[in-house]
């Protein structure tokens, strides 16, 4: 498995996660502002240039009302990963 944020699993992450934050009719500030960090930080988190560990996704995840399924696998139904395992 690559580490690589090059990697095309870490590419569709990284687009899942502009996609929630867009369906969730928030902006890269507003996303900051709620989580308290600065604007640049989410921006990195979205472009890869900074790798987002699981304690952080878990807020993206609650911010944006997404399930973790969602970010990894690019659905929201528990009952398909269940199926995978």
């Amino acid at each position: 498995m690559s580490g690589s944020v090059y990697s095309d699993q870490y590419q569709a992450f990284l687009q899942r996660l502009k996609a929630a934050r867009r369906a969730a009719g928030l902006t890269q500030r507003d996303v900051a502002t709620c989580l308290n960090v600065p604007q640049s930080y989410v921006s990195k988190c979205e472009s890869g240039e900074r790798r987002i560990d699981v304690i952080e996704l878990t807020k993206f995840a609650e911010l944006y009302q997404q399930s973790l399924d969602y970010f990894a696998y690019g659905h929201n139904d528990a009952a398909d990963s269940q199926k995978r395992d």
